[in-house]
């Protein structure tokens, strides 16, 4: 590991850091500007779909310009100018303008180190060091919890989101300046998207890839804040530490995933496994919404802990890869990912929506927890059909 890697393992600890903090501010939001969780489920949603939109012109750009600078610039102005219109905010559209930005100066962060890990570092090393990144990024989903809702309480959520800007400018300067490229591949072999497509072994990675994070990224992102609110009448600092909670979980279960695919004689069926466990835990939380805090915060760690197999079905797709593709594959692969919890954060504002007025406070959020459960059960069903691989 190098500096720039670790710069750029900064800049996706921003990049976890702003796709979760809408959560804990939920309650102060609605207060100070009247942004409802519907409205902030679109806000985060577009997060995702602007974030899911960039993948392939990133795709190109890293295979043509390198990660320096498609990373630093864009983190620079879409980061940084992001927060700071967050940080400006006076009404639900413009936290919605502020998400779309910030989410166009995260795009490229991961695929960034992503692309050099795959470029200049042994294939057999992909996985562990794909977990790895995740592992360290998700430090901002951590601070995205408790030391965010302490952050708000204490100085103001617009001075916290100032300050982030501050660090977001720092720490994309410092990409264009420390990161190295990849020498350029310049045997005179070009790829597209439509070469990619051609390989029918990728798509159902494609379709578990796109729904085994939807679920854990849209709880922990957004959702836990109002349903722990609304069921169990809980303040802004116990959301935090719940969220503290499933964010460290999915920490865990990311490095977990990595070392597993070390030692686990099968890729396919040991993610297999760990998607069942989190389908398993999300039906149980649709089923026993009420029952009490404790349970439903388990239950939420456990679907974080086991759909965190994001870095290893990100090794399986990059097996299938020739190392032209290597740019636009990864990021491809990241689009369905990303874009699927985009999907499902507008889906699921909706669901929210139709579900209300419930008999019971738990109503409209076990809609939504059904429709994440289904969207996971098709992805795993899918995935039955993928081919095994391992480095």
């Amino acid at each position: 590991m190098n500096a720039g890697i670790l710069l750029l393992g900064l800049a996706y600890v921003l990049s976890q850091f702003f796709r979760a903090f809408l959560a804990v501010l939920s309650e102060i939001l609605e207060r100070d500007i009247g942004a409802m969780p519907d409205d902030l489920a679109f806000a985060s949603g577009l997060w995702f779909l602007t974030f899911a939109a960039c993948q392939i012109p990133i795709g190109a750009a890293l295979d043509s310009i390198g990660p320096r600078r498609t990373a630093g610039w864009l983190l620079l102005l879409g980061g940084g100018g992001g927060a700071a219109v967050f940080a400006m905010a006076t009404a639900p559209l413009h936290i919605t303008i502020a998400m779309a930005l910030i989410g166009v100066g995260c795009a490229p962060v991961l695929m960034a180190s992503y692309y050099i890990f795959a470029r200049e570092y042994p294939p057999a090393t992909f996985a562990v060091l794909a977990s790895l990144m995740v592992g360290l990024g998700s430090l901002g989903n951590l601070v995205a919890a408790y030391p965010m809702a302490l952050a708000a309480e204490w100085m103001g959520w617009r001075a916290s989101l100032w300050s982030l800007a501050g660090m977001t400018a720092v720490v994309a300067l410092g990409t264009l300046i420390v990161v190295k490229d990849p020498p350029r591949i310049t045997d005179g072999v070009k790829g597209s998207l439509a070469e990619l497509l051609r390989l029918r072994v990728l798509w159902p990675i494609f379709l578990l890839i796109g729904t085994s994070y939807a679920f854990a990224g849209a709880v922990r992102g957004l959702w836990i804040g109002p349903y722990l609110a609304d069921v169990f009448a809980t303040d802004t600092v116990t959301i935090g530490q719940a969220s503290l909670m499933m964010g460290l979980a999915m920490v865990l279960g990311a490095l977990a995933y990595g070392f597993a695919d070390k030692v686990s004689p099968s890729r396919k069926w040991m993610i297999m496994a760990g998607s069942l466990m989190a389908l398993i835990a999300g039906v149980l939380l649709a089923v026993l919404p009420a029952a009490s805090l404790t349970l439903s915060v388990v239950l939420m760690c456990a679907i974080g802990f086991f759909g965190a197999g994001y870095p290893v079905l990100m090794a399986h797709g990059r097996s299938f890869l020739p190392a032209h593709l290597i740019g636009r594959g990864v990021t491809l692969l990241n689009l369905f990912s990303i874009g699927g919890v985009g999907v499902a954060q507008f889906a699921s504002g909706r669901v929210y929506r139709a579900a209300l007025p419930g008999d019971a406070p738990q109503d409209p959020y076990v809609a939504v927890f059904v429709m994440f459960s289904v969207a996971l059960a098709v992805g795993c069903a899918a995935y039955l059909f993928s081919r095994d691989a391992s480095d």
